[in-house]
């Protein structure tokens, strides 16, 4: 009894470490094609889509992804290659407001509040790019974050029948994001299965708001 249950959980053991290593590896290969690097080399888009994150360090600070995540849809939108700038972040609680902390910055770098459209339910990778075709009306869009996210972003969003790019802001150290690039693994995985098997759906969808 002992020898087989020792085998099951190597069994289940070794299966996970494949599942995890398939998941990630079609997330990582299959939408390079579609990932651009420098701005010259992406297509014209009516919207770009900033995906959210936090101002601020937790020890203190500007958050370096937040940043550049901002100056890369700042270089889009004024080579013209985007119209209009989807913010799409966190907005749980009152005192954390990704997306409103996203068009402040914009306004700040010169891009007119007109062309800064918030959401507030981005609450995952996936709400934001389902969100974005379902309420905000975007088959064809440009996913802007760093690359490691950029990867996930646009596997999901072409699995789901989005013609999507992606470009990619600059990173940050690797001694600064080792913690995040582990849970990039993990987060991989969740994706594959979301959009593969369980079906996922954004936590709250709402009224259309066609941009």
């Amino acid at each position: 009894m002992i020898v087989f249950i020792r085998r099951s959980i190597g069994i289940i053991i070794i299966g996970s470490i494949v599942f995890i290593a398939y998941t990630n590896a079609s997330i990582s290969h299959d939408p390079i094609p579609f990932i651009k690097n420098k701005a010259d080399d992406v297509k014209d888009h009516k919207v770009g889509l900033v995906l959210g994150t936090s101002e601020r360090m937790i020890g203190g600070g500007d958050n370096p992804y937040f940043v550049n995540r901002i100056e890369a849809a700042v270089e889009l939108y004024q080579k013209g290659k985007i119209k209009k700038i989807l913010v799409s972040g966190d907005n749980a609680e009152v005192s954390y407001n990704e997306p409103k902390a996203m068009q402040t910055a914009l306004l700040e770098r010169g891009i007119p509040k007109d062309d800064i459209v918030l959401d507030y339910a981005g609450f995952r990778t996936l709400d934001s790019v389902v969100r974005s075709r379902d309420i905000f009306g975007q088959n064809d869009i440009i996913i802007i974050s760093q690359e490691f996210h950029i990867k996930r972003a646009v596997y999901i969003a072409r699995t789901l029948g989005i013609d999507a790019e992606g470009f990619v802001a600059e990173g940050v150290s690797l001694k600064s994001s080792i913690r995040t690039q582990v849970r990039e693994i993990l987060a991989r995985t969740q994706a594959w299965t979301d959009v593969h098997i369980i079906n996922r759906q954004p936590k709250f969808l709402g009224e259309k708001e066609i941009i």
